[in-house]
């Protein structure tokens, strides 16, 4: 397949609706309860209108973006995405590999389908980890040694999920693991060859960062069950604190909406926040990272380093993160899509939104994304 028609992540999106099965697909484009929470986050950024400036010279702009230490090509990374190899197989390496060659950063899920191991060795100066922290202490303690020895310099906690959220796609389809293919899936799977075939080389998606915590040759249905015990409503401010003192790279805590828990997240050492509702797919009624944004940045000041996530598709989506408070942006569902749609779609999502967000600083008067701030957010 070429990039013929593929000229916006929708494009993407479209395409990878009709590549792979159903169930596939739906596990990463739905959200929680009546997708509510993920239709917001997309409004909150077709509402949100810029004001351009003109008579400015904009022929030498850049994308690159100095943030937490470090120079990258442009002023987004790939958000994590747990079962990742199930959207398309190999996926993680695959986005791994794509962040790597673009200069941007990658975030491997503890929920992620490959070894931490693999994905350090893939982009050992690109990838970040995202910790969960679960029921057993024992486990979290462990994968922080194993993050460190692999060499990750950044660790990202997502503080948002005390409790699985309520996915009914997921459940319409019957999506469980291990996957337990019914005669639906057959007709998908049989719809959808060149999925079923590079899943039959590559085998089923498992738990890879927590094989090494099962019995050996653990079955993938005691895997899944280990995973869903990642779920924990037992992280407080004590256990942050507990990780912020063990951990010496960077810190990020992800999935925050509320200025209060940013600025106390701030206070016990945390080197930046994502803003985040874990893209619609934990409480439908919370409110659009966008528009939660600009409270945040008003509560910890100017200085403070925030990351925006939920709801991109397309460039000039990072520049309104941008005037609505923003650092630093992450994209997950776009990059997916175009894994999902295409050989080497990653790499061709992330040049996309790179296309577009030079194109927006061009009409925005900018050379910079860094420029843009909340005096260019139209307000009448």
């Amino acid at each position: 397949m070429t990039a013929a028609g593929t000229y916006s992540i929708d494009s993407l999106r479209e395409k990878a609706r009709r590549r792979i099965p159903r169930f596939a697909f739906d596990f990463l484009d739905g959200g929680a309860g009546t997708e509510a929470g993920l239709h917001r986050n997309r409004a909150a950024f077709e509402n949100l209108r810029l004001l351009p400036r003109a008579m400015v010279d904009v022929e030498a702009r850049s994308l690159a973006t100095e943030f937490l230490g470090r120079r990258w090509s442009a002023p987004f990374g790939v958000a994590p995405i747990g079962m990742g190899n199930l959207i398309w197989p190999g996926a993680d390496e695959l986005v791994a590999a794509a962040a790597r060659d673009a200069d941007i950063p990658y975030i491997l899920s503890t929920a992620g389908t490959t070894a931490l191991e693999r994905i350090a060795a893939i982009a050992p100066e690109h990838a970040w980890f995202q910790l969960y922290v679960g029921k057993s202490q024992a486990i979290v303690d462990d994968l922080l040694e194993r993050v460190a020895r692999a060499g990750f310099q950044v660790l990202v906690v997502t503080v948002d999920v005390p409790a699985p959220g309520r996915r009914l796609r997921d459940q319409h389809n019957g999506l469980s693991l291990p996957l337990k293919p019914s005669a639906m899936w057959g007709i998908e799977l049989a719809a959808h060859p060149a999925w079923s075939f590079a899943t039959l080389r590559k085998g089923a998606p498992r738990f890879a960062n927590l094989e090494p915590y099962a019995a050996r040759n653990a079955s993938a249905s005691s895997l899944a069950t280990l995973m869903a015990e990642q779920s924990s409503g037992r992280l407080d401010l004590d256990l942050i604190r507990a990780i912020r003192a063990r951990w010496k790279g960077r810190m990020i805590l992800k999935g925050i909406l509320s200025p209060d828990d940013a600025a106390r997240s701030r206070d016990i050492g945390a080197d930046a926040v994502i803003v985040s509702n874990h893209g619609g797919r934990q409480l439908s009624g919370a409110l659009a990272t966008l528009e939660a944004l600009p409270a945040i940045r008003r509560k910890v000041g100017p200085d403070f380093p925030l990351i925006l996530d939920g709801g991109i598709r397309a460039g000039e989506d990072i520049a309104k993160a941008f005037a609505a408070g923003a650092n630093f942006t992450l994209v997950g569902r776009a990059v997916m899509y175009g894994v999902a749609a295409m050989p080497g779609g990653a790499g061709h999502a992330i040049n996309l939104l790179k296309s577009e967000l030079s194109q927006a600083c061009a009409q925005l008067g900018v050379v910079s994304p860094a420029e843009i701030d909340e005096r260019f957010v139209f307000a009448p």
